[in-house]
């Protein structure tokens, strides 16, 4: 490890106060003023040699657990604007794909935006990820009394399955957005990412740790969320073990999602939050409720109950193995499809899956011994 517990920026972000500010134009402000080129800084410019290499202990044999999650995709990237419906406000906040977590602090306050000019008072939000979590977080802060109407707390949440390495990855195609969502995601990126630098330490399960980004070909610079990785420097073959030509070392944000999202319902509920438990099969359903206001934090749900039909699930499946302290570090990529390896304090994380289109739950025996056998490839040349 690089010894770091929080990330120091040069201005401290109070996020109740600039989302208070008129419009949002000074939270905009505020953002580009606070870019450090953290990337240049003197704590991170130094040569950077690991030894002795620890591998994780990877086998059919230590899986302990098993499941799929649907990342709620759409190629055009995430809804958030505001919809009339008669006398009701619906602000939509979903679709985010692989990102969810990442981007939740950043798309969610675009989201709170849509309420400016609104009196507060009574709002509803549907669904209790991620993103339905710090949206009412954030509406709480501006005065608002929060109530989340969910089919399942967040830890039976698409949500709780995510691997929670900080990167919007996998949200859009950008062959098919437009440039104005390039623009928006760039600000919740920024926006989120500032935001979790102030969470770090154990409370909410955010924390600074090393990526190794495996690759075939060399790597293409200029990427979209680049200027938000602190540290980054190219080894050469000699100076790493593993099976590919090209590895890149960055620093790199690790959210784990259960601590995270039981932080924010404790949040939640101190400050006055509410649950109520209700499965909506239509949008009729929800306008039937008290609020005039509601956010809608479904995800796929936004499929059937507003009719979106860009929206795909993109199935990923997981493999838990044993937590192991001496493995302090993630990898990404170095194989056939999208493998990461995430050291967590409550698991070793193996993924590697990214299907459209399909719905099915149940774990695959042959995904599970492809992310595995590939795993073990990739970590075989430690000593």
């Amino acid at each position: 490890m690089l010894g770091i517990s929080k990330m120091q920026t040069k201005n401290h972000i109070d996020r109740r106060g600039v989302l208070k500010a008129a419009g949002f134009g000074a939270l905009a402000a505020l953002l580009s003023n606070c870019q450090e080129d953290i990337s240049t800084s003197a704590a991170f410019q130094r040569p950077y040699s690991r030894k002795p290499w620890v591998a994780p202990k990877i086998s059919m044999d230590n899986i302990i657990r098993e499941v799929v999650g649907h990342r709620p995709y759409r190629p055009s990237g995430f809804v958030v604007n505001s919809e009339k419906f008669d006398d009701k406000t619906v602000v939509h906040n979903y679709g985010h794909g692989g990102g969810g977590i990442s981007l939740s602090w950043g798309s969610s306050a675009l989201a709170v935006r849509e309420t400016m000019g609104m009196t507060p008072g009574e709002i509803g939000v549907i669904g209790s990820g991620v993103m339905g979590l710090t949206s009412a977080r954030l509406l709480q802060d501006l005065g608002w009394s929060v109530t989340i109407y969910t089919k399942d707390k967040a830890h039976l949440t698409t949500s709780n399955v995510a691997g929670g390495e900080w990167g919007p990855y996998s949200v859009h195609d950008p062959a098919v957005s437009s440039d104005a969502f390039k623009e928006q995601i760039q600000f919740a990126a920024r926006f989120a990412h500032h935001t979790f630098t102030e969470l770090g330490g154990i409370d909410y399960g955010v924390g600074w740790t090393e990526l190794y980004n495996l690759s075939e070909s060399p790597f293409e610079e200029g990427g979209e969320f680049e200027h938000l990785y602190p540290y980054r420097v190219d080894l050469q073959p000699d100076e790493h073990p593993f099976p590919v030509p090209y590895v890149r070392h960055e620093l790199t944000m690790i959210v784990e999602p259960a601590i995270f999202l039981r932080r924010l319902t404790d949040d939640f509920l101190q400050n006055g939050g509410k649950f109520v438990i209700r499965n909506f099969k239509s949008k009729e359903e929800i306008f039937a409720l008290p609020e005039k206001v509601f956010f809608n934090c479904t995800g796929l749900g936004a499929a059937r109950l507003f009719d979106d039909q860009e929206m795909s699930p993109a199935k990923g499946q997981l493999v838990y193995m044993p937590p192991d302290p001496d493995v302090d570090y993630l990898t990404i990529g170095g194989g056939n499809s999208n493998l990461y390896m995430f050291s967590r304090t409550d698991t070793v994380l193996l993924g590697g899956t990214f299907k459209l289109g399909d719905y099915s739950r149940n774990p695959e025996p042959e995904e599970t011994e492809r992310i595995v056998s590939e795993h073990q490839r990739i970590f075989s040349g430690f000593a």
